[in-house]
C-alpha cells in the first residue's frame, strides 16, 4: 500500500550558495542539514572542502552555480562583489532567481535591482538579522522585501535558513531595516561601554556595575515593553511634556558630559548628544518630552 501522505510531500528544492563567508557557510550548511541539494561556489574554492565532504556540490563556475539551482543566495561582502561575481555568468542568470543577503544602502539595492532587471533576472534583496549560530533556527530572522512572488515561490527553501518576514514591495525596506536596527545596536552598546567607563574611572569593575546596569537599569527603564506604546506619539508628533522636558533632559546631558571630562574619559559621544539636545530646544521641543530629538533626527544634519 502507498503511503498518499509520503508520496504528496515534496523534496527539499535545490538551491545555490554563492559566497562563503562566515555567514555564507553556515547558509550552506543549513540547507545541506534540511536534506537541499546544495551547489556551492567560491572565488576561493577550498573554502567549500567542508561542505563538499557533507554532500554538497562545487561548481566549477560562477555559470554552473547559477544553473544548478531554480534559486540562488548569494552572501557576499558588498554589491560591487555582486556585480564581479556574477557578471561572468551572462545568459546563465536570465530567468534565474537571485536572492541577496548582503548588506548595504538603499540606493545600492535600487541599482541591483535595475541591474538584475537588465539581465532578466528574478531579485529579491534580504537582510539576516541574527549571527551565524543561530541560523536554521526556526526563530532566526530574516527580512526580505522587493518580489513578494519569489518569496512565496522559494519559502519553503528560505525557511530553511529561519523565520522569513516579507516587510514590503519596496526593495530597498529589508536593507533599510537592517541598518536601523544595526544603528540601534551600536548606540545601545556604545552607551554601555561608555558608561561602564565612566564608573571605571573610579575603580568601579565592569562586573560591579553590570549587576546594576545589567541586572537592573536596562530592563527596568529601557524595558521594551514601556517604549513600545510611544510608537504611536512618535507617528504623530506627540511629545506631552508633564513628566519630564527635554529641557530638563538637556541638563542632565550636560551634567553627563561634564563627568566625563572630569574624569578623564572619552566625551565625544555624551557632548554630542547634549548638543542634539540643545538643538531641539532651539527648534521650539523645550517644553516637550525627550522623544521630541526624533524631529530632528527627522531631517538631514546641518551643514558642517
Amino acid at each position: 500500500m502507498t503511503n498518499h501522505a509520503a508520496a504528496t510531500t515534496s523534496s527539499p528544492s535545490p538551491v545555490t550558495v554563492v559566497g562563503l563567508g562566515p555567514m555564507g557557510l553556515v547558509l550552506a550548511e543549513a540547507l545541506l542539514s534540511k536534506g537541499h541539494p546544495t551547489t556551492v561556489w567560491n572565488r576561493t574554492p577550498e573554502r567549500a572542502s567542508g561542505l563538499v565532504a557533507r554532500g554538497a556540490s562545487l561548481a566549477g563556475s560562477i555559470a554552473d552555480a547559477v544553473s544548478a539551482s531554480p534559486v540562488t543566495i548569494m552572501c557576499l561582502n558588498t554589491y560591487d562583489t555582486m556585480y564581479e561575481v556574477f557578471g561572468p555568468a551572462g545568459d546563465a542568470l536570465r530567468g534565474r532567481v537571485l536572492v541577496n543577503l548582503n548588506s548595504g544602502t538603499p540606493q545600492e539595492v535600487r541599482t541591483a535591482v535595475t541591474w538584475a532587471s537588465g539581465l532578466g533576472v528574478r531579485y529579491l534583496d534580504g537582510a539576516v538579522m541574527v549571527p551565524p549560530p543561530l541560523v536554521g533556527r526556526p526563530d532566526a530572522v530574516f527580512l526580505y522585501s522587493g518580489d513578494r512572488a519569489v518569496l512565496d515561490e522559494h519559502r519553503a527553501t528560505l525557511a530553511s535558513l529561519g523565520d522569513p518576514r516579507f516587510l514590503g514591495t519596496d526593495p530597498t525596506l529589508a536593507v533599510l531595516y537592517n541598518t536601523a536596527l544595526l544603528h540601534m545596536m551600536y548606540a545601545t552598546l556604545n552607551g554601555y561601554l561608555h558608561a561602564t567607563a565612566l564608573v571605571g574611572s573610579a575603580g568601579v569593575s565592569a562586573v560591579e556595575f553590570a549587576g546594576i546596569a545589567l541586572g537592573w537599569f536596562m530592563p527596568a527603564v529601557l524595558d521594551p515593553s514601556s517604549l513600545a506604546p510611544r510608537a504611536a506619539d512618535l507617528d504623530e508628533g506627540n511629545y506631552p511634556g508633564a513628566l519630564g522636558t527635554l529641557r530638563m533632559n538637556v541638563n542632565a546631558l550636560e551634567h553627563i558630559a561634564r563627568a566625563s571630562e572630569e574624569q578623564g574619559v572619552h566625551s565625544e559621544l555624551p557632548r554630542l548628544m547634549r548638543e542634539v539636545a540643545e538643538r531641539a530646544v532651539s527648534q521650539g521641543h523645550g517644553d516637550d518630552n525627550y522623544f521630541s530629538v526624533h524631529e530632528l533626527f527627522k531631517r538631514p544634519s546641518p551643514a558642517s
